[in-house]
């Protein structure tokens, strides 16, 4: 192996580290008296009208840390990170809305490559391309 090569993998490494903790911290800082409808977390049937999705979203009402998002896409995967190949925590359909904590830059979806961090019950990352915001911009991670 190169050292090139070794020096990439320590660089990939040490950025996927620095995301899972960010992420496994973030949940600990936010605020979950939001009280929205939470997404369905029964997985549902793959087809041409299932995404994998962020949003950006809204502020409403006196809640000042989350924004709030309507989920456009039929079913909207949500994963444990902001990108498609990230395991998907669960399943919200269309229309719902969603809390969203924060965005971020992630995998490109379509052209849109933020990433929302929802806090609908369980904390998991999903595409902006699929969720249309509803009031302020969510703020960034």
């Amino acid at each position: 192996m190169s050292l090139r090569t070794l020096l990439t993998r320590v660089a990939i490494t040490t950025a996927a580290g620095a995301l899972i903790t960010s992420v496994a911290v973030a949940p600990a800082l936010a605020d979950d008296d939001w009280d929205g409808g939470g997404g369905d977390s029964s997985a549902g049937s793959a087809g041409s009208d299932q995404h994998d999705g962020w949003d950006q979203g809204g502020d409403q009402g006196g809640d000042q840390h989350h924004s709030q998002g309507v989920v456009t896409a039929g079913e909207l995967l949500l994963r444990s990170a902001p990108n498609r190949g990230s395991q998907v925590i669960r399943v919200v359909h269309r229309g719902q809305r969603v809390s969203i904590f924060c965005k971020t830059p992630g995998q490109s979806v379509q052209g849109n490559n933020l990433w929302y961090l929802l806090t609908d019950g369980t904390w998991a990352w999903g595409s902006a391309r699929y969720i249309e915001t509803i009031g302020t911009p969510p703020r960034w991670c």
